[in-house]
């Protein structure tokens, strides 16, 4: 399913339409990240070494973090770029609280 162009109705003063360019990639990305979460599970049902477990669960975290990076990038280049030409601060305002939780 390839959902190029995605309609947003915000809570901000207007509603407007962009692309995420990066929505196939980003969906293709967390399928791995669920396949790989889900195998750590099995591990540690099997009663795998607690170290390798470790490791597998700090490699799916990185993915997470590397696939909220993509949604970011792909945030700023379309949703606030029209939020600043419509002068749009609720939704500035959004992407601050969205960042402070994202990296926490």
């Amino acid at each position: 399913m390839n959902q190029k162009n995605v309609e947003h109705a915000h809570k901000h003063s207007h509603p407007h339409t962009h692309s995420h360019e990066q929505t196939q990639a980003v969906l293709n990305r967390m399928s791995r990240a669920i396949g790989h979460m889900e195998a750590v599970k099995r591990m540690v049902e099997d009663g795998r070494d607690c170290s390798e477990v470790l490791i597998q669960i700090a490699a799916v975290r990185s993915a997470i973090n590397n696939i909220g990076k993509i949604i970011l990038e792909d945030h700023i280049s379309h949703c606030i770029v029209d939020a600043v030409e419509h002068g749009d601060q609720q939704a500035l305002e959004d992407l601050k609280n969205a960042i402070d939780k994202f990296v926490k």
